[in-house]
């Protein structure tokens, strides 16, 4: 409840567009949950009573995914940013779905990794 779920209508249409050229679609609600037992629950939920569920990251995206066609429930999964493990032998991190690449590198910096936007071929 209270600042985790938000039916007002900017919030709603905030969460119903991206960066791609389709249209605003917002969804019936957005909430932000902040541990994996609450995004269960929260889909059991959406599956039992039939609603669409649409997962928000930063609202980046290129291809509308974020557009509730059909309504639904709105998972900003903003909140949900803890890297959990680093493992700089095996060039390896476990983050939540709402790390940022900038958040990530912040973490990352001094030892010598980083986490750029996209791979470039050896023979750019």
């Amino acid at each position: 409840g209270g600042p985790n779920v938000s039916t007002a209508r900017a919030v709603r249409e905030q969460h119903g567009h991206d960066e791609s050229m389709h249209g605003c679609a917002p969804p019936d609600a957005v909430v932000w949950p902040q541990a994996v037992g609450q995004v269960q629950e929260l889909a059991a939920l959406c599956y039992q009573h039939r609603v669409p569920m649409v997962p928000f990251g930063t609202g980046t995206g290129l291809e509308g995914g974020v557009n509730a066609v059909q309504g639904g429930v709105c998972f900003d999964l903003s909140r949900m940013d803890a890297i959990t493990e680093l493992s700089l032998e095996d060039f390896s991190v476990s983050v939540e779905p709402g790390v940022t690449r900038k958040t990530l590198n912040n973490h990352l910096r001094g030892t010598g990794l980083w986490f750029p936007v996209g791979t470039v071929d050896a023979g750019e």
